[in-house]
């Protein structure tokens, strides 16, 4: 009797394990990835004319993340395909995740357990994912590289200057057509190892943030105990970088790593995804002092679309923050950055992104305005520094 039942518990405890690895990243991903159904402005002719011809560009999304099919227009989540074609976002920079603590803050990441790694196993991601997060950074960007080959060229991957004006003269005539840039969302995937910053260039990445949620080798985040500088290896990670013609991505990182980086920057940086302070004072937003550090470089700030960067859920609040820092370091240094299918709630997918183009419209912005902030200050970013 005793060896049926515990037969019959074993069986049972095995149908759960499965039924967790096959349903439960979905259910998150549906449920952490939503859609706010807030009203939304009612969408001029004007709004339509305009945002027709705007050339689009968000610096951060998490889509690699999850495994949908990028190139079918399912309703889960926030970036696909389709939906980039339909609300006419021409590039998208992909920004790969390869760990989460879960942890109140401050964060010590040697403390903590790690949630990508259970989702990781439960998606059946290969072997070498479960414990190298370098491996997790290659199998995403083997991903979004299969896509663009699957996609009979609706999909191209960004990877040098040339490149980029390529896509967007083709763009001109032919809009059914997108494009990815491959980020990395902290320098933890380097292993300790500035030598893999070459591997992960070889691997297609342009862009990358030296922290996420953590401290790491090379830097101090926001969110960390620390909370220092670069590291000497930071600075040399750093270095190899500007000589590839890789992105700086300042998003997360520690104010005193933000100091450091302008100090050596020789080439426009940005903050692919954030809030600024002025307008909400999050320990991860930046400040009036470094937004007009970053703006001297020539760069960007990605204005994010969450409630966490901006202190509302609403598009109005996206347009708050985008006029404080257009008033504040020039219209030219704003840019736009989601964190779409980051385990946010944002007011609008991809598909929706003309909602954005209204609101700007009615908060009294110009045309050239809209198109810079919607786009040409990231293209013109990525053309400087892109080889």
């Amino acid at each position: 009797m005793f060896a049926k039942i515990f037969y019959s518990l074993l069986a049972f405890l095995l149908v759960l394990l499965i039924a967790a690895f096959l349903f439960l990243p979905s259910m998150a991903d549906k449920k952490m990835n939503r859609t706010q159904p807030d009203p939304r402005p009612v969408i001029s002719e004007k709004a339509k004319e305009l945002h027709a011809r705007l050339r689009i560009v968000d610096l951060h999304c998490d889509a690699l993340l999850w495994n949908r099919d990028l190139l079918k227009n399912n309703q889960q989540g926030h970036v696909n395909l389709p939906g980039m074609i339909a609300g006419n976002l021409g590039l998208q920079a992909f920004t790969i995740v390869s760990k989460f603590p879960f942890a109140t803050k401050p964060i010590d990441v040697k403390e903590q357990f790690d949630l990508i790694t259970p989702l990781v196993i439960s998606q059946r991601w290969p072997l070498k994912t479960w414990y190298s997060l370098r491996a997790r950074a290659l199998y995403q960007a083997e991903r979004l590289h299969n896509y663009a080959q699957k996609s009979d060229g609706r999909l191209q991957i960004i990877k040098s200057g040339a490149d980029l004006a390529k896509y967007w003269e083709l763009r001109e005539s032919n809009k059914n057509l997108a494009a990815g840039l491959l980020g990395i969302e902290g320098a933890q995937v380097l292993e300790g190892e500035v030598a893999n910053v070459q591997i992960l260039f070889d691997a297609g990445f342009r862009m990358m943030a030296p922290t996420h949620f953590f401290d790491t080798d090379m830097s101090g985040s926001a969110h960390g105990i620390e909370r220092a500088g670069l590291t000497a290896k930071g600075r040399k990670m750093i270095e190899k970088m500007q000589e590839l013609g890789m992105i700086i991505d300042l998003a997360h990182a520690s104010p005193q790593t933000i100091d450091d980086v302008l100090e050596i920057a020789k080439m426009p940086v940005l903050v692919s995804h954030t809030g600024v302070k002025g307008m909400c004072d999050s320990p991860r937003n930046v400040s009036d002092d470094h937004l007009r550090g970053i703006a001297a470089t020539g760069g960007v700030i990605g204005i994010g679309f969450w409630p966490q960067a901006t202190c509302g859920s609403d598009i109005d609040s996206i347009v708050r923050t985008i006029r404080y820092t257009a008033d504040l370091i020039g219209v030219e240094h704003v840019a736009l950055g989601s964190d779409y299918d980051g385990a946010v709630i944002v007011p609008f997918k991809a598909s929706q992104l003309i909602y954005l183009t209204e609101a700007l419209l009615q908060d009294g912005f110009t045309d050239e305005e809209i198109a810079k902030i919607m786009g040409e200050n990231a293209i013109r970013v990525f053309g400087k520094v892109l080889l």
